[in-house]
C-alpha cells in the first residue's frame, strides 16, 4: 500500500466516468495524492473492482456511486447522495462524455439527444449543484473535459464537437463570474486519445483512429491535473493538440471543418493493419464488458427496458 499525502486526508474528489479512460487516470492520481474519492460510472461491477483496487493500493476512502448520467435525474441524485452522506466535495471532475460518428441526418436522433444530455445537461447540473456550495465556502475546484474540437466544427462528429464548444464557452463564462473568489474552473482540452471513445462512438474505423498517433490517457490527465491544482483556466494537452487549436484559431471555420472531415472519414487502410483496440488497460476492459453485453465490437452499452421506455416517453 502506498503512503498517501496526509494533508489531503479530509478532502473529497468526485470523478465521473471513473471506470475507464481519463476518469480512471484522474482517480488514480488523486488517490496517490491522498484525496478521498467518490467514483461515478454506470457499470456497478466494474466500479466496485476499481474501488477495491484503489483502496488496496492507496490508504484513502473510496465510495462507488453507480449512476448513469444519460439519465436526466442522475446529476441531482448524485448531489443529493453526497449531502445525505455528509460529504463536502472539494474537487469535481466532470469527465463523463461521449460522441457519435457519422452524418447527422443518418444517425439515431435519440442517441444524439442522449449525448447532449450527457455532455451538456448533466455536466451543467453537476456544476451548478456543487459550484453553489463551493462559492458559499469560497473554496473548490472544477475540471471540465473539453476537447481540441471545442474550437472547430467537426463533420461526422457534429453534435459531439458542438457539445464541447458549449463546455468551453460555459466554463469560460464561469471563470469570469468567479474571478473574485477562491473557486477555480479549469477546462482540459485533449486531442484524439487512446481511450474507448472511438469504439463507443462507432468511429473505430476512421483515419484518425486507425492511422494517427493518439495521446495516452496518462499524459493527458497529468497535464489536466497539474493545471487544475494550479488554478489555471485552460490546458491544451499535448503538442499536437496545441498545434491543432492554434490552426483552428487562425483558419476560417470552413477550412477547419474540411481538414477535420479528412481525419474523420473511414480509413481505406487494410483492415488487418492499423489500430484495432485501445492500448489503455482500463479502457480495454470496459470495451470487453460492452462487447460482452452487446455482442458487438462497436458502440455503447445497450439501454435496458426501463431506459428505452423513458426515451420513448420523453419523445411524446
Amino acid at each position: 500500500m502506498n503512503t498517501s499525502n496526509l494533508s489531503n486526508r479530509n478532502q473529497y474528489v468526485l470523478v465521473t466516468g471513473a471506470t475507464s479512460g481519463f476518469g480512471y487516470e484522474f482517480a488514480k492520481l488523486f488517490a496517490k495524492d491522498g484525496y478521498n474519492l467518490i467514483l461515478v460510472a454506470r457499470n456497478e461491477t466494474r466500479l466496485q473492482q476499481i474501488t477495491d483496487e484503489l483502496k488496496q493500493q492507496y490508504d484513502v476512502e473510496v465510495t462507488p456511486l453507480p449512476k448513469n448520467l444519460f439519465d436526466k435525474n442522475a446529476a441531482r441524485e448524485i448531489y443529493n447522495k453526497t449531502k445525505e452522506m455528509g460529504i463536502t466535495v472539494n474537487i469535481l471532475i466532470n469527465d463523463a462524455g461521449q460522441g457519435e460518428w457519422g452524418k447527422f441526418t443518418e444517425s439515431d436522433i435519440q442517441r444524439q439527444l442522449d449525448i447532449i444530455q450527457l455532455n451538456i445537461t448533466s455536466l451543467v447540473e453537476l456544476t451548478y449543484c456543487f459550484l453553489k456550495d463551493m462559492v458559499a465556502r469560497d473554496e473548490g475546484k472544477i475540471l471540465q473535459l473539453g476537447s481540441e474540437v471545442s474550437k472547430s466544427p467537426t463533420p461526422l462528429m457534429a453534435v459531439y464537437a458542438a457539445t464541447k464548444s458549449f463546455v468551453l464557452s460555459f466554463s469560460e463564462a464561469l471563470m469570469n463570474e468567479l474571478k473574485n473568489t477562491k473557486v477555480t474552473v479549469t477546462v482540459l482540452m485533449p486531442g484524439a486519445s487512446d481511450t474507448d471513445f472511438f469504439h463507443k462512438a462507432g468511429a473505430e474505423k476512421t483515419v484518425i483512429y486507425r492511422e494517427k498517433e493518439l495521446s495516452t490517457p496518462e499524459d493527458v490527465v497529468l497535464d489536466g491535473y497539474e493545471a487544475l491544482m494550479k488554478g489555471e483556466n485552460r490546458i491544451i494537452a499535448g503538442g499536437k493538440a496545441k498545434m491543432n487549436v492554434m490552426m483552428s484559431n487562425v483558419m476560417p471555420d470552413k477550412a477547419g471543418a474540411a481538414n477535420l472531415r479528412k481525419k474523420m472519414e473511414a480509413s481505406d487502410k487494410n483492415p488487418r493493419e492499423g489500430r484495432k483496440q485501445s492500448g489503455h488497460q482500463a479502457s480495454r476492459i470496459e470495451r470487453e464488458s460492452i462487447n460482452e453485453q452487446t455482442k458487438k465490437n462497436s458502440g455503447d452499452y445497450e439501454k435496458n427496458e426501463n431506459e428505452k421506455n423513458e426515451s420513448i416517453a420523453a419523445q411524446k
